[in-house]
């Protein structure tokens, strides 16, 4: 048995050169080497999913993310697999699996990698994708897809969209996140909610004709953007706000690297278990936010205040 073609790629990880963390304790999930990946841990993952994660005692993010999975794992009664990578002791198997930054997660079903984590997670975030996971895996014929019990916010918001009442869906998802700020489902809830309160009674026609008309006018091409978010064109409406970013440089160029950077990973939902719709709303928000910040600094900057 093989890897999945796309694996073997390597990356350079020496960028953590922190001092290591206290790891005495034993660490929690099946330690994954050279010798088992293959003969071991892609076979299991067709009677359960394997959940992955690459570590490293120089990364006290990871590590505390390795333990809170353990306490999830126990909790969910072998529901899933927890292994782990140590990259500091195999560096091979963590170029194999593509580890870009550390912590880095991935899961197998049915031998296939998903990716699903590249950066650090609350426990409560793990839980949701956890979840996720394991509805993803009941889909493909392995194992049960958990009962997810639905927070009454977020019912209220599905039942205010249903009766066409958005900004009733609006408050409803916010109330949620004033509760639970690191409510996963909360945030692409907002996000997709926004989304149709922007473009509701929209003439997609004029807007995108309009776009063509100004390449440049900030606040057409995020409404052209939208449209073409709500149309199914993802990836072009991302393309269209990633590019309006460098129509607003100047002085604040540096400020919108750094806050594009920063805001998008905040911003995103875990990559690999949500949708490509999901994942873009939330990236377009993100990048719509970094823009309307860019366009008040640049009026600021014409009137002398900055």
């Amino acid at each position: 048995m093989t890897l999945p073609p796309n694996f073997g790629r390597a990356y350079d990880l020496s960028g953590l050169g922190k001092p290591p963390v206290d790891t005495s304790a034993p660490m929690p999930g099946l330690e994954i080497n050279a010798a088992n990946l293959t003969g071991e841990f892609l076979p299991m993952s067709a009677q359960k999913p394997v959940v992955v994660l690459c570590w490293s005692a120089r990364s006290a993010e990871s590590v505390e993310m390795l333990q809170a999975l353990g306490r999830l794992a126990l909790a969910d009664q072998g529901a899933w697999v927890l292994a782990r990578v140590n990259i500091d002791e195999q560096p091979q198997v963590a170029q194999a699996l593509q580890t870009r930054t550390i912590p880095y997660g991935l899961v197998f079903i049915a031998e296939q990698p998903i990716p699903f984590v590249e950066q650090a997670l609350s426990e409560t975030q793990l839980r949701e994708v956890i979840n996720k996971i394991l509805t993803l895996a009941a889909q493909q014929g392995i194992g049960e897809a958990p009962v997810e019990q639905a927070e009454p916010e977020e019912d209220e918001a599905i039942a205010a969209i249903d009766r066409g009442d958005f900004a009733a869906a609006e408050k409803a998802y916010k109330d949620l996140l004033a509760r639970k700020p690191n409510d996963t489902y909360g945030k692409v809830g907002l996000a997709q909610v926004q989304l149709l309160i922007r473009t509701d009674g929209a003439d997609a026609a004029k807007v995108m004709q309009e776009a063509i008309e100004q390449p440049d006018d900030v606040q057409i091409q995020m409404r052209c953007a939208d449209i073409e978010i709500m149309q199914g064109d993802l990836e072009q409406g991302f393309k269209r706000l990633l590019r309006l970013i460098s129509v607003l440089s100047g002085s604040a160029l540096q400020i919108s690297k750094s806050f594009l950077a920063e805001t998008v990973v905040e911003s995103s939902p875990p990559i690999g278990v949500f949708t490509e719709s999901e994942i873009c709303i939330s990236k377009s928000v993100a990048v719509n936010t970094i823009l309307s910040f860019l366009a008040s600094k640049r009026r600021l900057e014409r009137i002398g205040k900055v």
